[in-house]
This record gives C-alpha cells, sequence and structure tokens, in this order.
C-alpha cells in the first residue's frame, strides 16, 4: 500500500507543479530559463538570507579552487539575468530552484533540501510602490486559485482558498496583537482571513523588533509605503487546516535601488558588501528596478494535497528515528 500511495502522491505532484507553473508564467508575463545551482564565492550574487547560515561551499578544481557556493536561493541573481537578457518592463522570467541549507532544523515543514519557483520582473522606477506589490500578489493568488482548481477537479482534493487575499502590515499586526509573538501573530490572521499578505518584513516595527528576517540587498523594507508603515516586500500565507497553523507559501517583494541597498546594508552593519560585483552594479544603476520572488514548491505541494509533513512532497535526508516515527503514524516519505 505505501508504494502505491508514494506512487499515486508523485502523480499529483507532477501534475500541480506543471499545472502552477504554467499559471504563473501567463499570469505574470515570464519566461523559462535555466539556472545555476552554485555561484562563485564573495561575489554578492548568493543570498545571505539572515546572514548566519552556512552555505554548502566547494573548491573548483579547473579554476585553481576558487571556491564557490551552492545557492541558498537566486533573488539577485534573477536580477541581474535579467540585465544580461535585456527584458523589458512588464516582463521577466522564471526558474526551477534547488538549494540545500545544511543549518535549516528540521519540522514538519522544513527540510535541507530548498526548492522553489524563482521569479522575477523588470518595472519602471514609477512602478517601485505599494500599488505594483499588490497588483503582482493578486495575479500569483488568481494562479494560485486556478492550480487548487485544476488538482481538485483531477484529483478530488477539496479546494479550501478563500477568493480573495487580504492586505495587512506587519505593523498593523502587531498593534492589534500586541501580547502574541510574530509566529502566533501569523496564526491569528491567517486563521481569520484564509489568505494573507503580510507586508513589511524585515524593517523595524514598534516594539524595536523586525517581525521577521530578510536580508538587507535585494527586497526593499525600508521605502515607505503609506505616511506610517514602510516596506515594499511581504510574504503570502495561507491558513493551513491540516497543520492548523499559518503556511508561509511565498517571499516576495520590491527589490531595493541604489538608495534603499545603502540604507539596508548601514542598519544591518554590513556596508563592507557594497564592494562586491552585484552590488557595485546596483550602486552604478547597471541594474534594472524588478519585483521577484521565490515561492516554495513543496510548500505548495503540501498545501494542495493536503499532506502532514514536507517529506511526503520532496526527496530529502531525515534520520531512521524520523522515519521510523512518522511511519507510525502512515506518513511516508518520498
Amino acid at each position: 500500500m505505501m508504494k502505491t500511495d508514494i506512487l499515486k502522491t508523485e502523480t499529483q505532484l507532477h501534475f500541480l507543479k506543471k499545472t502552477f507553473k504554467k499559471q504563473l508564467e501567463k499570469k505574470l508575463k515570464l519566461t523559462p530559463v535555466s539556472a545555476p545551482l552554485a555561484v562563485i564565492e564573495n561575489t554578492g550574487i548568493n543570498d545571505d538570507l539572515n546572514g548566519i547560515e552556512r552555505c554548502v561551499q566547494f573548491p573548483i578544481k579547473a579554476l585553481n579552487d576558487e571556491k564557490a557556493v551552492v545557492v541558498n536561493s537566486l533573488a539577485k541573481w534573477k536580477r541581474h539575468r535579467l540585465k544580461e537578457l535585456d527584458f523589458k518592463p512588464n516582463t521577466g522570467i522564471i526558474t526551477d530552484m534547488r538549494a540545500i541549507r545544511p543549518d535549516e532544523d528540521y519540522s514538519p515543514i522544513h527540510s535541507i533540501y530548498v526548492d522553489q519557483w524563482d521569479w522575477e520582473k523588470v518595472i519602471s522606477k514609477e512602478d517601485r510602490n505599494l500599488k505594483t506589490l499588490k497588483k503582482t500578489v493578486k495575479k500569483i493568488y488568481r494562479a494560485l486559485l486556478k492550480a487548487e482548481k485544476k488538482v481538485e477537479d483531477r484529483f478530488k482534493i477539496k479546494a479550501k482558498l478563500p477568493k480573495e487575499i487580504t492586505f495587512i502590515h506587519a505593523e498593523e499586526l502587531l498593534q492589534r496583537y500586541p501580547d502574541l509573538p510574530a509566529k502566533q501573530r501569523e496564526d491569528k490572521v491567517a486563521k481569520e482571513n484564509g489568505a494573507v499578505f503580510l507586508i513589511g518584513i524585515g524593517g523595524t516595527l514598534s516594539n524595536g523588533e523586525a517581525h521577521d528576517g530578510r536580508a538587507a540587498d535585494y527586497d526593499d523594507w525600508t521605502t515607505p509605503t503609506c505616511a506610517k508603515y514602510n516596506g515594499l516586500n511581504g510574504d503570502i500565507l495561507v491558513w493551513n487546516p491540516v497543520l492548523k497553523q499559518a503556511f508561509e507559501l511565498s517571499s516576495m517583494g520590491i527589490r531595493v535601488d541604489s538608495t534603499t541597498l545603502l540604507q539596508q546594508l548601514e542598519k544591518r552593519d554590513q556596508l563592507y558588501k557594497k564592494d562586491y560585483y552585484f552590488h557595485q552594479l546596483l550602486l552604478n544603476d547597471l541594474l534594472e528596478p524588478s519585483i521577484g520572488g521565490g515561492i516554495g514548491q513543496s510548500r505548495v505541494a503540501m498545501f494542495l494535497l493536503n499532506k502532514m509533513h514536507i517529506g511526503e512532497v520532496q526527496s530529502s535526508i531525515w534520520s531512521p528515528k524520523v522515519r521510523t516515527e512518522l511511519k507510525a503514524q502512515n506518513i511516508f516519505l518520498l
């Protein structure tokens, strides 16, 4: 029975990934491209995440043992690629990103293997605003709704997303639930609304803390979106009825320009990065304004297929103890 269940899941995975990606390409006007597994170290092109996680590093014999690192995401590589391929405003790229994050803590929604649809599109300087951000989020959400409906029709898995996504700023959420930690605030708002885009991730809130960590050199979490709040980025969260918690599907945002790059590097005490190759391109206005993000393939699959554990929808490395415990619960990992 286990083998049959796994093969059934594999069939469902192939269908929903193909379906959702096709919807994203159509609604955001994206062209599929190839992407690297690794990049040269200290070019500034790799995603540093929160700045404390270790990268998978290795020397390249053919380059006199120059160090390369497995990508953590393609947040900055995509923007560089848009320039190389001369994309025009309102068009962009999408790619399948694969990463290894060895410092990731195991949980039902985390493994060391990361798979995302990484996308990026060029926008005009005038479109670096909250209106553009919300408009793009709505298009992504419509793609998700379309994929969910197709999965329901094909596999009889009941749809559960609301028709519309709700927008709220992280500061508003803090004011609403000042006594709760960030993740519990997310649980509250996701359960209330079903699907939420939480704006302003990375910037300092009124309690002196950021809602969550965000690198200083890709998303813009400094630019004011209105008189009270900062940030042109955020996370797509849905309420997961299987796990009974808020469930992040995507991190995305309008990218930094030369001004906000310096502001955010200074806030994070990372001004040394301005001499990196990528950062020099940006500071010299050699990269186009853009918006982009990553959408978790395994996260979307978990949600649409009602899975309890990320290992049910991706092949990763797990301890024998974890496998035994999950098997006792009739949860079989790929």
